[in-house]
């Protein structure tokens, strides 16, 4: 590929951990849909500098397209856009139109503020405006991107030609849509090569047994060294990823019908859907409940992430202490005490326990270790129980140990969940 970029992410907050960078991969992704090569993501602390010293590696490298995020802000401490003027040369200068525009934006913020929408002190427009002033101050002859917040972003063509994004991932998204369509970038991004890019996702197949039938493949696959493949276990599930030229198309559609032949019953999408989308859909004029022990309300919430859930997902039951069990699901008592809280036929009690306390006609229930504590011979830490059960009387109920710590059984019990019920709605 002729078209190379770099990408700076700001802040000492995500430099230390404390906030978890989300913006580098979301980018990164964007890039590879564009068909331009990422050549480094670097995280650098609030220090203009450091912000400097990383602009000028990338420049160094001769990427065509800089990318930062972070530091837009009205604070001391918000120092990017004085930083990229300072590296392109460029004297910063007042937008009196953009002022305006932040001042509309602020005025109406105040607005909602004094209605009573949020809590206010007495805090004086002139006082806040004054404040964001130096978020209109931008390098001379650079393009604007109208704020989505309040802070706007800024494209300054050059060698290479830098995008200034906000940090806030709500702001950054929609405004790099934006970015992409000025003619600075555009210029940029003239050499760039045209890719298509598939997804396929598996569960249930370890990532040595696809790696054979990749290999296996090569020699089946004409024009297979034109596709670029890569492989992520992610969740608990195997993520293939494969890009190409449009004019190796034939290529890929062999390599998915290989695919299909070897694994059709660990493929459960190929078309880019997750199990999050899929189950979304399966449950379209269901009800369902959870009730979780180990995962805690994870389930409830993973369902919840897909927009429309309120649609089909009705409620759930956190029932991490036995007593919890008895009392809110009406599991019997003696059950636990016969079997053990981890066990198929308490993961079934809760499921029958949660269909009957929210009127659902579907139901997952999820109890096991999570660790470090608490495992025996018998029922080692990882041991997860689930049931998926329906209204109409069909149960489906596993016992599984999964590997990794804590958060690793509880992330995975809900993958596992998740594709029990996907197995068990597709035969309902």
């Amino acid at each position: 590929m002729s078209t190379r970029a770099g990408i700076v992410v700001t802040g000492t907050e995500v430099l230390t951990g404390r906030v978890a960078d989300r913006n580098g991969p979301w980018l990164a992704d964007r890039l590879l849909e564009l068909g331009i090569e990422l050549a480094h993501i670097s995280i650098c602390g609030d220090r203009p500098d450091d912000i400097e010293a990383a602009l000028r590696f990338l420049a160094g490298e001769g990427v065509d397209l800089i990318i930062t995020s972070g530091g837009l802000g009205p604070t001391a401490d918000d120092l990017t856009v004085a930083t990229v003027a300072h590296f392109c040369e460029r004297e910063l200068v007042l937008d009196t139109a953009l002022e305006a525009r932040i001042a509309e934006i602020l005025n109406r913020l105040m607005a909602r503020l004094r209605s009573g929408e949020a809590p206010v002190g007495a805090v004086d427009f002139d006082t806040v405006l004054a404040a964001n002033r130096k978020q209109a101050l931008i390098p001379a002859g650079a393009t604007v991107l109208d704020p989505v917040g309040t802070a706007p972003g800024v494209v300054v063509a050059g060698t290479p030609t830098v995008v200034v994004l906000p940090g806030p991932p709500r702001e950054l998204q929609p405004m790099w849509h934006k970015a992409v369509e000025t003619d600075a970038v555009r210029a940029a991004i003239a050499g760039r090569t045209s890719y298509r890019q598939r997804y396929v996702r598996m569960f249930g197949l370890p990532e040595s047994a696809l790696a054979d039938t990749l290999r296996r493949a090569e020699p089946q696959v004409d024009g297979f060294e034109r596709l670029e493949i890569t492989t992520c276990l992610r969740r608990g599930e195997v993520e293939i990823v494969t890009r190409y030229e449009p004019d190796a198309e034939p290529a890929y559609t062999r390599l998915l019908a290989l695919l299909h032949e070897q694994h059709a019953r660990e493929i459960f999408s190929d078309d880019g859907s997750t199990i999050d989308e899929l189950i979304a859909r399966a449950l379209a004029g269901r009800r369902i409940a959870t009730a979780e022990s180990c995962t805690a309300g994870l389930l409830a919430a993973r369902l919840a992430d897909v927009a429309g859930a309120s649609e089909y997902l009705v409620g759930g039951v956190v029932s991490y202490a036995n007593e919890a069990k008895t009392e809110l699901l009406g599991v019997d008592a003696g059950l636990i005490a016969e079997h053990g809280a981890v066990s198929e036929p308490v993961a079934e009690a809760m499921a029958a326990g949660a269909l009957q306390r929210f009127s659902a006609d579907t139901a997952v229930a999820i109890t096991g270790i999570a660790g470090p504590g608490g495992g025996s011979p018998e029922k080692p830490v990882g041991t997860v129980c689930f049931c998926v059960r329906l209204s109409s009387g069909e149960k489906l109920t596993r016992t599984t140990r999964l590997p990794g710590d804590r958060t690793d059984v509880r992330e995975r019990s809900t993958t596992v969940a998740m594709h029990l019920l996907r197995r068990a709605l597709s035969t309902d």
